[in-house]
């Protein structure tokens, strides 16, 4: 019999080798090697693929598809910024209260979403994304209309006065983003995690097999939102203000875009789909350009890169750049994701009572 690895919070030691590492280029790649500006690119990387683990676990677990995700970013956003203006707030207050209500708006959401499926449910969030960001128009005296609000935070006194507030934020955003991605990891490797992959792959099974099927996709919502919620705070403390032009339509299907591109069902591959989203568009914007065409026609090349990279993602790894790099380097692939598989590894980890009740029935 082989040794069972050493773990710590869930995970084994070759995990943690990774993701020490995946710290330390966090840590010191602002330091030693980005300029300003990409400086504040590498935080919206870490900031986005906060919002792509939570689209990551309530579609690739969950099987429910969303289009609003970017609704929950503004609401984290602008509940960070009114926070900030009327309560004062510190930082470290203003990600988990942006966050929690965030999650409320999940939870309203989710209970509506738990009655629809597939395209329904994909229209109701786009509907969602669409109206959301009008209310900042309809109430300017609350929200502050087109020009939005503002939010304003300074790096640590102890780090000196000269230390620049964008590697502050990077670090902040990195470290934030992996506390987030080792919270998830195990919450994914959980019972709940598992309840969620035998919805995804048979509702009817997993009903039968005592789950409460709307529970759990509910569940599943109100992490998504949470999570799009404190990447909206994020947003906002990085970029200095909050207008309802930062989440667009566009913004919700660049994350459902980069959760495909990444790879469905892991969450490592929130990652790379950040960094897609984030640098296509400005190598694209620079390239277009610089060959001379108009800035209208630059700021609709990227909406065109996304769907090149897509079909060309989709096409050369069908899991994703997450699954084409386990196959190109050899590793282990996630466990099967059959319904079948799902089902009876649900099955095998209930107690034995309740399948002696399954079997006297």
């Amino acid at each position: 019999m082989e040794p069972t690895p050493t773990r710590f919070l869930g995970l084994d030691g070759r995990t943690w080798l990774i993701a020490i590492a995946v710290l330390a280029v966090a840590l010191l790649a602002p330091l030693f090697l980005l300029d300003r500006f990409n400086t504040l690119q590498f935080a919206r990387v870490w900031t986005l693929a906060i919002a792509l683990i939570g689209l990551n676990i309530l579609t690739g677990y969950s099987g429910q598809i969303s289009l609003g995700n970017g609704a929950f970013m503004a609401i984290g956003a602008y509940a960070t910024a009114l926070l900030q203006m009327h309560l004062g707030w510190p930082l470290w207050a203003l990600f988990p209260a942006s966050a929690a209500i965030a999650a409320v708006a999940g939870v309203a959401v989710g209970a509506a979403a738990a009655r629809l499926h597939g395209p329904y449910l994909a229209g109701a969030t786009l509907l969602l994304a669409v109206a959301l960001p009008s209310f900042a128009t309809q109430f300017p005296g609350v929200f502050g209309g087109d020009q939005g609000l503002t939010v304003s935070v300074t790096a640590p006194a102890a780090l000196g006065a000269a230390f620049p507030l964008t590697r502050w934020l990077a670090w902040v955003n990195a470290g934030t983003a992996l506390i987030v991605l080792v919270l998830l990891a195990n919450l994914a490797r959980s019972r709940i995690g598992r309840s969620w992959q035998a919805v995804r792959d048979d509702e009817a099974a997993a009903a039968l097999a005592g789950l409460n099927v709307a529970r759990l996709r509910i569940l599943a919502f109100i992490v998504s939102a949470a999570c799009a919620g404190l990447a909206g705070s994020m947003l906002a403390v990085y970029s200095s203000q909050v207008s309802p032009g930062s989440f667009t339509v566009t913004l919700s299907i660049a994350l459902v875009t980069g959760a495909v591109i990444g790879g469905l069902g892991s969450l490592a591959g929130a990652l790379w789909g950040s960094l897609v989203i984030v640098l296509v568009p400005t190598y694209v914007t620079n390239v277009a350009t610089s060959h001379g065409l108009s800035s209208t026609v630059a700021a609709n090349i990227p909406v065109v890169a996304y769907g090149v990279v897509l079909i060309a993602v989709m096409l050369l790894f069908p899991d994703g750049i997450q699954g084409g790099l386990r196959r190109f380097f050899g590793l282990n692939p996630p466990a099967a994701t059959g319904p079948h598989t799902r089902f009876n590894s649900l099955r095998r980890r209930q107690p034995a009572s309740e399948h002696q009740e399954e079997g006297t029935t």
